[in-house]
Order: structure tokens, then C-alpha cells, then sequence
């Protein structure tokens, strides 16, 4: 482990770029910027959320995203997402959990104790795995539960779920009904495919599409049975208000999504549809990254999370440098923005080449014809550090095992311990 690990408050005080590399980097007033804005975009739109822990898995940012309590639900794509939060169960501002995976048997015990402390909602998209829940509950001789499970239905993400034609569909919906050990909470969709939209109006057209095929799977169930139904897009204000026109009575309107420029543009948007409530739920909007920012929703500026590397060579002859992050310092996501990840000072250099720990830094002339007039030696020397923006902030967190968080000034001032493992 890099020793910088074994003590990371040691770096407290000093100026990012003295810190060992590669290391991820945290801008506090960005991150606070970012989630107060959505805070106050929810309260004028009237409306609650649930934040999903898996982009900057910490106390300290679900903390942030829950706003002192006055939002008390969460998503989480691992168990160690769930078990890390716990001690906001202690604090009095978590009380619900969505296990956002469709549930597996090996999972079962895990959530069963887990649900000692918080309330868990499982996702279903397969008989099975209500024969699964029940036999853990037989073999376990645990009492009968209702174990509240989301529906995932497939509305072109081809990732995970059921297509609203599936003739499984009616089958499934008719066993969770049936079924002793669960209830029925509702119908989730993710429109991953939804991140490709350019424009909010074209997000917005994708969204409209979504809700109408996810309330037809909802039509299923009878109209004094509240459930709620949860689909993904980016829409604006003005197309939230017009879906209300599309949904039944018994049916109200609540938004999960990222944070955009624009207050009342969503990014990465879930939408939870019932009785009760509107809720939002949301992904990483407290530091988005460079896959946002092609979306044109999200300017460069509100990117809370750098990864700083230190050049370890650089090439005249073929106008590169060598950094000391690779494959798993940044990930090999990409986007419609060059490379793997981009120097925040130097916008036309950009990793272009990877494997596991070393970093390509080529020109990308992203805007320029004039390629010849940028030379690494003008900009690159050995020992010098970067910054850089990454294409998925969710993927980069993951692979670091401390996030250094900064002030205004560049300096350490906290360090935080994500969640490791599943």
C-alpha cells in the first residue's frame, strides 16, 4: 500500500500538489456548491430525494446529501455501501435503503441482518428470486416478512430488467402479489441510454417515452394498490409539470436525478411515481466529471474530483509525456471529450494511451488546427505534477483508498475513507 495511505491526515495542511501520486483529490466548496444548489432546487420544485451512495462512498458525502436528516432514504449498489452508512442510521438521519442490484441468494443474509438496523428494498426482475427470498426465509426459519421489492423494468438499457412486452412480466407481477415473504413497492426503470442526449429537450422526448411505458407496467396493478414507479432521463421543469398529464390519479411525480447548471434541469434522473410524495434520487452530482460535462449540462467548473499524477518522462520525438496514472488510477471510461482523462490547466493534453499504471499524455488540439504549436517540452518535465479530470467519477473513486479534500486555496484539510468492496 502507498505509504501515503498508512497516515493520510499527515498531508493535512499541505498544498495538493505535494501529495503522493497518484492521489484523488476532493474540492470541498465544489462539492458543497454542487449539493446545496440541489438542496435548494428540490425545495422550490417542492419535492424530496434519495442520494445513491456509490460515486464518493463516505460518511461525509452521504451526509452532505442528506442535508441533516430532512432527507432519510438512500440507494446503494453494494452491501458495503449499506453497512458503511450505518452509523447515520445512528444518528437519527437514515432510516431506508434500496439494494439497487436485482437480488441474488448470496445477498440474502447479509441484507436480512442489515435490515435489523435500516429498512431495505430489494429489486426483482425474475421469478426466481422470489423463490430465492422465500427459501432463505423457510430455511432460516425466520418469521414471514414483507420484504418491499422494486420491479425493474427494461426501457432500453438492455442492463438489467424486463421489457414492458415480456410476457414474464404478468407472471412476475402475479408472484410478487402472491407472494407471502414480499410486497410489492413499486416499478424501477434506468435510463442509461438517456446519457447520450445532448440537450435537455432531447433528454426531455426520451423521458416523456420512458414514463408512458413504465406507467403501462404500472396499469397492471389494481388502481387502490399505490405503487411507485421510477424511470431515468433529464428532463426540465416544464416537461415534469407536463407529465403529471400522462399519469393516473392515484399517481404523483418524484424526480432521482444528478445535479445540472441549470436548477431545474436534472442530470441522470430517476423518477419515483406515487400516492404520497415526490421524491428525487440522485447519482454524482455532488462532483460530476467529464462525461457530464459533453452533455452540455454540467460546466467544467463544477467537477469536484482531480486525480494528480506526476510526469515520469516526456518524448519530443513523438510530442508525449509519461504519467503515473494508468488503467487503475483513472479507468478506461470514455466520452465524447478526448481520451481518459484530461490536465485542468492544459485542456488541448489529454491521456490518450493507457495501461495499468502508466498515463500517455498526448495533444489533442481539441479546437486548435495548429496542432505543431503546442510542444510537450513547453508544457511537460519530469517531476512535474497534474491534475486531472476524469470521464467517471463513479469508476476513478472506487479505485482510491483515500479521497484528499481540499478548501478554496488548494489545501488539505480532511481526509475521508470510502467504502471499499461489494
Amino acid at each position: 500500500m502507498d505509504y501515503s495511505h498508512r497516515d493520510p491526515k499527515s498531508f493535512i495542511g499541505q498544498p495538493a500538489s505535494e501529495l503522493p501520486t497518484p492521489a484523488l483529490v476532493l474540492s470541498k466548496p465544489v462539492l458543497e456548491k454542487n449539493v446545496q444548489q440541489l438542496h435548494q432546487d428540490v425545495k422550490l420544485l417542492g419535492i424530496d430525494f434519495r442520494p445513491h451512495v456509490k460515486t464518493l462512498k463516505s460518511l461525509e458525502v452521504t451526509r452532505m446529501m442528506l442535508n441533516g436528516g430532512k432527507h432519510r432514504k438512500i440507494i446503494a449498489s453494494t452491501l458495503a455501501e449499506i453497512e458503511g452508512a450505518l452509523p447515520l442510521v445512528q444518528e437519527g438521519i437514515l432510516e431506508e435503503c434500496l439494494y439497487g442490484l436485482p437480488i441474488r441468494p448470496g445477498a440474502l443474509p447479509q441484507l436480512a441482518a442489515l435490515s435489523k438496523s435500516i429498512d431495505i428494498i430489494l429489486m426483482v426482475d425474475n421469478d426466481q428470486q422470489i423463490d430465492a427470498v422465500e427459501d432463505f426465509v423457510q430455511k432460516n426459519r425466520l418469521s414471514p416478512r414483507q420484504w418491499k421489492v422494486f420491479i425493474k423494468i427494461d426501457v432500453g438499457t438492455h442492463r438489467a430488467g424486463l421489457v414492458n412486452s415480456s410476457p414474464s412480466l404478468p407472471a412476475l407481477i402475479e408472484k410478487v402479489q402472491a407472494s407471502p415473504t414480499v410486497s410489492l413497492y413499486g416499478f424501477y426503470c434506468h435510463a442509461g441510454h438517456s446519457y447520450s442526449c445532448r440537450t435537455a429537450d432531447s433528454a426531455a422526448s426520451v423521458l416523456e417515452l420512458e414514463v408512458k411505458g413504465v406507467v403501462a407496467a404500472a396499469s397492471r396493478i389494481p388502481r387502490d394498490h399505490t405503487v411507485v414507479v421510477s424511470v431515468g432521463s433529464t428532463p426540465t421543469a416544464h416537461v415534469v409539470q407536463s407529465l403529471k398529464a400522462v399519469l393516473p390519479d392515484n399517481m404523483k411525480l418524484e424526480l432521482h436525478a444528478g445535479k445540472s447548471t441549470d436548477p431545474h434541469t436534472y442530470l441522470y434522473l430517476y423518477l419515483y411515481i406515487y400516492r404520497c410524495g415526490i421524491l428525487i434520487i440522485l447519482g454524482n452530482f455532488p462532483s460530476n466529471d467529464l462525461q457530464q460535462v459533453t452533455t452540455t449540462l454540467v460546466t467544467v467548473d463544477q467537477q469536484a474530483l482531480r486525480v494528480l499524477a506526476e510526469v515520469c518522462s516526456v518524448y519530443p520525438e513523438r510530442n508525449e509525456a509519461l504519467i503515473n496514472a494508468g488503467t487503475i488510477a483513472l479507468s478506461k471510461e470514455t466520452s465524447d471529450s478526448p481520451g481518459y482523462g484530461r490536465v485542468t490547466d492544459r485542456p488541448k493534453w489529454s491521456v490518450m494511451r493507457m495501461s495499468q499504471e502508466h498515463g500517455i499524455l498526448c495533444l489533442t488540439g481539441e479546437g486548435d488546427s495548429s496542432k505543431e504549436k503546442e510542444l510537450v517540452m513547453d508544457h511537460f518535465k519530469i517531476g512535474q505534477k497534474v491534475f486531472l479530470h476524469c470521464q467517471h467519477a463513479c469508476i476513478t473513486a472506487a479505485a482510491h483508498f483515500v479521497y484528499y479534500v481540499v478548501d478554496k486555496e488548494d489545501i488539505v484539510r480532511e481526509t475521508w475513507i470510502p467504502w471499499k468492496g461489494w
